[in-house]
């Protein structure tokens, strides 16, 4: 997915004015022996759209649910807008929460879900009207305000739980996988959507999901967690392009990692020695590593290039030839599985600029595998 161009100008993260909407303070959560949420502490900001993205196991719904209180934390405190929320429960918080199910009444027509809350909370009639209106035409399902549940599509469904998670006007709300029931198509489109709406309303999201596109696509911000533990914090560039350790590396898209040692170090570049390429791998940026030390190299495929053309010998940099072992060709571009003379396999992807008849590279070919200064970053965890 391609992440959307976000209308906000200030990033309230980096204003030093700016206080957290919700601040989550060296929170624990232990079920028995077993430690689902580690001694985290984050800070989310108004009008944030903020994703909590890991694996299976990696504490972010659990996370979530003491956000929303259904679930209390054995050590730490959660903040919303100032407040301590850490044994307030979840009918009392400003907080709503769209489930990975969506979990509509069937037998209620498409504003009676919505209403359904409002109703709860015994609003009256004349406003939950214009309340429900208000947001199914900003969901742009106000032609199916009749229908049942069952007469519409996956999308529309999953529109319908986001009308009725906004319509009480949460001050925060929460989404569990809130695309994971849908086709790869539409979960594009609905993301956009989303990030849409989310701007339109001005309320904070946080959202769990374990997909990295996703996240990417419809994130101001993301915390990568890690069994129970966050890993790295930043905009969906940052953790792309700098990676902080070699597991955010290898989790938020593919990479090539290099292990090998600091033979060089400089304020402008740092020089690594590895054995897994044979040759100097060339950083033109300074990282605080010290002579000797032992790290990785992260290359991301699309930032290398693969060509027939040239050679690499001893003392060449950023550049190595080995022998294409396997081709993908996925439409516009075309993953390449090179094995190197060393013995490691290097992926390559190149956008398709010609036709895949006039590919000038096939399998068995020997190749020249290079790649410019600025495309690795240098890994110490």
């Amino acid at each position: 997915m391609v992440q959307p161009i976000r209308k906000t100008t200030l990033d309230p993260w980096q204003d030093p004015k700016e206080e957290p909407y919700v601040r989550i303070e060296k929170v624990t959560k232990k079920f028995g022996d077993f430690v689902a949420v580690d001694d985290v502490s984050l800070n989310i900001y108004r009008k944030e759209f903020f994703s909590l993205l890991g694996g299976s196991g990696s504490g972010k719904t659990t996370l979530l649910r003491m956000l929303a209180g259904f679930e209390t934390p054995t050590e730490g405190r959660i903040f919303i807008d100032g407040v301590d929320m850490t044994g307030v429960p979840p009918y009392a918080r400003p907080v709503n929460m769209m489930f990975q199910s969506y979990a509509l009444f069937p037998h209620m027509s498409v504003e009676q879900n919505v209403a359904f809350g409002l109703k709860q909370d015994h609003v009256p009639k004349d406003e939950t009207r214009r309340r429900v209106a208000e947001v199914l035409d900003l969901v742009q399902l106000g032609p199916f305000a009749k229908r049942r549940p069952h007469q519409l599509s996956g999308g529309q469904r999953q529109r319908v739980a986001l009308a009725r998670s906004l319509v009480k006007r949460p001050k925060l709300l929460l989404l569990d996988e809130p695309l994971s029931a849908l086709d790869k198509r539409l979960r594009e489109r609905t993301a956009f959507e989303l990030v849409n709406i989310q701007e339109q309303v001005g309320v904070t999201f946080v959202m769990v999901t374990h997909d990295q596109e996703e996240a990417m696509t419809m994130s101001s911000r993301i915390a990568v967690m890690n069994t129970g533990w966050i890993a790295q914090v930043g905009t969906p560039a940052q953790v792309y392009e700098y990676p902080g350790s070699r597991f955010v590396a290898g989790f938020i898209g593919d990479v090539n990692l290099f292990e090998g040692i600091v033979v060089e170090e400089e304020p402008d570049h740092i020089l690594v020695r590895s054995d897994e390429v044979a040759c100097d791998l060339y950083i033109s940026h300074g990282a605080v590593v010290p002579r000797g030390a032992k790290v990785a190299v992260a290359i991301r495929p699309e930032k290398m290039s693969v060509s027939k053309e040239g050679a690499a010998g001893p003392g060449t940099r950023n550049a190595v030839v080995g022998t294409v072992r396997e081709i993908a060709y996925l439409g516009q571009f075309s993953t390449y599985l090179v094995a190197l003379d060393t013995g490691k396999t290097v992926r390559v992807t190149m956008p398709n600029t010609n036709r895949a008849a006039e590919m000038p590279i096939t399998w068995e070919d020997r190749v020249v595998v290079s790649w410019r200064p600025l495309a690795g970053v240098v890994l110490t965890q």
